[in-house]
């Protein structure tokens, strides 16, 4: 039987802000980076947050990024993102991100997070946010360290060559996959499925939706966990009061056939 995915793009889509970015300050802290790459990183996250980013901004910023992190410990690297994932990630994730994330679920859809940031921040993203699968772009490691090569730069065309590459293998019919991203460079991605989304949309990406009558959305309610967690709605809560009454139920008759058991003993 096929399935359906819901592929999420991440930054600005599912967070605020750009995922790669938002770790500058634990990766200076822990002596990684200079202070002058910080205020670099900070600056490139204020001109993101205003008009996004195009191709050529992508390719910069990978060119970047690569050369910045040759030579960085892999485990390090993974250390690092774990330890400050909830106080970095937590405050930027939209909440109508995560009550659409649950509303997939609810369908039993697929959530997969399709990100050009590295796959050791996209995935335990993506694991905090209740997205079952992840692809993020993979860089070529030499003894667990970064040698400054991309083995797979995961934005642009290679975004719809790795949805593709996941429905071959889960078998998701993508004529009834769903897509959400900002930005224009994610049209392949968002081409390659019957529902495509804009989300948060740059000025390329808002008028081909306009054009092709795609959903446009705006997410602006970047909450605490807390607040995030999706109400469930009075049908899941009945199921659930009846699930646990029948437990009861079984429990109780199971403790009296004990009792009674115990008397004719």
């Amino acid at each position: 039987m096929s399935r359906t995915a819901a592929f999420f793009d991440l930054d600005k889509t599912v967070i605020a802000k750009s995922s790669t970015l938002a770790f500058s300050r634990p990766f200076f802290q822990e002596g990684l980076i200079n202070r002058r790459a910080v205020l670099k990183s900070a600056y490139a996250q204020f001109v993101f947050m205003l008009a996004g980013a195009d191709a050529d901004q992508m390719d910069r910023m990978r060119a970047h990024i690569t050369a910045l992190a040759a030579g960085w410990d892999v485990e390090q690297i993974r250390s690092i993102v774990s330890e400050t994932l909830h106080d970095i990630v937590d405050p930027l994730v939209y909440k109508e991100a995560t009550q659409l994330i649950a509303d997939h679920k609810a369908e039993g859809h697929d959530v997969v997070i399709v990100s050009a940031s590295g796959e050791e921040l996209v995935a335990p993203i993506a694991q905090l946010i209740g997205a079952d699968h992840s692809v993020g772009t993979r860089m070529v490691v030499n003894e667990g360290r970064y040698t400054g090569d991309v083995a797979f730069y995961c934005a642009a065309e290679n975004k719809a060559v790795a949805i593709k590459q996941l429905a071959d293998e889960r078998g998701y019919d993508l004529a009834t996959c769903y897509a959400y991203s900002d930005s224009v460079s994610d049209l392949p991605m968002l081409e390659v499925v019957g529902h495509p989304n804009a989300v948060n949309p740059d000025r390329g990406l808002r008028r081909v939706a306009v054009q092709k009558g795609w959903p446009v959305q705006q997410f602006s309610d970047p909450v605490s966990l807390r607040s995030r967690i999706p109400t469930p709605s009075g049908k899941t809560v009945a199921v659930t009061a009846i699930s646990l009454g029948a437990v009861a139920a079984a429990g109780a008759a199971w403790y009296g056939l004990r009792r009674k058991r115990g008397r004719d003993a």
